[in-house]
């Protein structure tokens, strides 16, 4: 089961955004820095192939600047 950590970049102005962008997906859980322009996000999903679709959409929001990964686990 695969769990990564990321900071999460919205573009200018879509921090609002990009939290309903990231709840709305499955296996994420977004919270908002307290002092910062960035969202905390954690992914969690039950296996290798739902990580890579999850992947795919998270490259496909338009509210997303960048993910910078801050720890990666994957369950042999």
């Amino acid at each position: 089961m695969p769990v990564f950590s990321y900071l999460a970049y919205p573009k200018r102005g879509a921090k609002e955004q990009l939290l309903k962008d990231l709840a709305a997906l499955d296996y994420c859980e977004a919270t908002p820095a307290d002092n910062e322009e960035i969202l905390i996000l954690v992914t969690d999903t039950p296996d290798e192939d739902k990580e890579k679709a999850l992947q795919k959409k998270l490259n496909k929001l338009n509210s997303l600047e960048s993910l910078g990964m801050t720890f990666g686990h994957v369950d042999p």
